[in-house]
């Protein structure tokens, strides 16, 4: 799931005062999700690092291949 958090469009020019605070209120949301999304992976990675290399062979894994394991849905093969 690729996030974009920073394709939020600007509200128009002469929008509404409501208009500013939706697209406000949408940036911190995305943004928040970011974070959450970001800090889910990183515990991902520490938990995969604390495995020995025979837990993560019974994973299908090799330690090096760690970081595209968890990050394999935004890499483009």
């Amino acid at each position: 799931m690729a996030t974009h958090i920073f394709n939020t469009p600007a509200a128009p020019v002469g929008a509404g005062l409501f208009a500013r605070i939706a697209n406000a209120a949408t940036f911190v949301s995305r943004t928040f999700a970011f974070a959450v999304t970001a800090q889910s992976r990183v515990d991902q990675i520490r938990r995969l690092q604390a495995l020995s290399d025979e837990q993560l062979a019974e994973r299908g894994l090799d330690r090096d291949q760690i970081v595209h394991h968890v990050y394999k849905d935004l890499f483009h093969d």
